[in-house]
């Protein structure tokens, strides 16, 4: 059966993918590294995957053990939901063996001394992400942000869209105040008006619009955002268990293709009230985003071109010293045995 994409669609990253992870406690070898012998159950670490999502699906009714028990593994559910950089350093300290992340966020973890590599990729998700403003702002355009204060998480998807946003315009990057602040930490500021405006995902874009007091001013099909999804594996582990790996992305793949056909299902897994649950016309935006999304494929030559444009970018936009070589610290998924 050949995955490889038949169509290019887009999706809300964090809503198909392994999600990173905030703060990771644990140290140590996995099970996976640690020499045990071939018979012993190989423990594969995954960040919590919260109360949505594939992976919460899986947890719930054990379906992602089932796969992965087929070529001799289980998962460890480790840490929470977050930024990719923290997953990025937790990989590197093989304190975790998956996680996502933007190619954003992944370029600049490359930029340091990466021990991972990315080996399926999201389209870009031109509904879900963008840049923020509140109802009744005055802000109508990307060109009404010049002399306005946006919000952005450094070096990431927040960052890029902004850039890529007055880029496409041709509006120089000094004229629009960079605020660098934590996603998580970026609702309060902007909803009591200290930012004009939130470059964004939907990870945190959903509950804003939700509340029927925000929307994008420019989504990411308008900014022409090539920011995709990937999922990244700790190199130490493809390269000791690559059947792993491509048992992991066979589950994805397959699962993401159910999610986007019933986005509802996938939502409020464990629980539909309190802080994780998804309500009212935030759900409806959610379901929204996920119905006009992709799934998670293997990384294909077209792909691989966008990375290296948005790698040029970053670049050219001083947000790296020198381009990054993507190309160099990808797996192709449907190789491995």
């Amino acid at each position: 059966m050949n995955l490889h994409r038949s169509v290019r669609t887009t999706i809300a990253p964090a809503l198909l993918t392994v999600t990173a992870v905030l703060a990771l406690s644990a140290c140590g070898t996995s099970d996976a590294d640690s020499g045990s012998g071939a018979t012993s159950t190989v423990t594969v670490r995954i960040p919590d995957p919260g109360n949505s999502g594939v992976l919460a699906a899986g947890k719930k009714d054990g379906s992602l053990d089932e796969a992965l028990g087929k070529v001799g593994a289980e998962v460890e559910w480790t840490g929470s939901a977050g930024p990719f950089a923290p997953a990025a350093q937790a990989m590197n300290a093989d304190q975790l063996d998956f996680a996502t992340g933007s190619i954003t966020s992944g370029i600049t973890s490359l930029a340091q001394r990466p021990g991972f590599k990315f080996f399926t990729a999201v389209d870009p998700d031109g509904a879900g992400e963008g840049i923020l403003v509140r109802d009744g702002s005055g802000i109508g355009s990307v060109a009404d942000l010049v002399g306005k204060r946006v919000a952005v998480n450094q070096g990431g998807t927040g960052e890029y869209l902004l850039l890529k946003a007055l880029a496409k315009e041709g509006i120089p990057v000094d004229k629009v105040q960079r605020v660098y602040l934590r996603p998580d930490q970026t609702a309060a500021v902007f909803n009591a008006g200290k930012v004009d405006a939130w470059a964004v995902w939907a990870t945190y874009a959903v509950a804003e619009i939700g509340s029927g007091k925000a929307h994008f001013v420019a989504d990411g099909a308008a900014i022409g955002s090539d920011n995709y999804s990937l999922n990244a594996v700790r190199t130490g582990f493809a390269e000791k268990h690559p059947e792993i790996v491509k048992a992991l992305y066979t589950y994805l793949h397959t699962s993401s293709v159910r999610e986007k056909k019933d986005p509802a299902a996938y939502l409020n897994v464990f629980t539909d009230v309190g802080p994780t649950a998804v309500t009212g016309k935030a759900k409806e935006v959610q379901t929204g985003f996920i119905a006009q999304g992709g799934t998670v494929d293997p990384i294909g030559p077209e792909d691989i071109t966008r990375f290296e444009a948005v790698a040029a970018f970053y670049a050219e936009q001083k947000v790296t010293k020198n381009k990054v070589d993507v190309a160099a610290h990808l797996l192709d998924v449907e190789k491995l045995t």
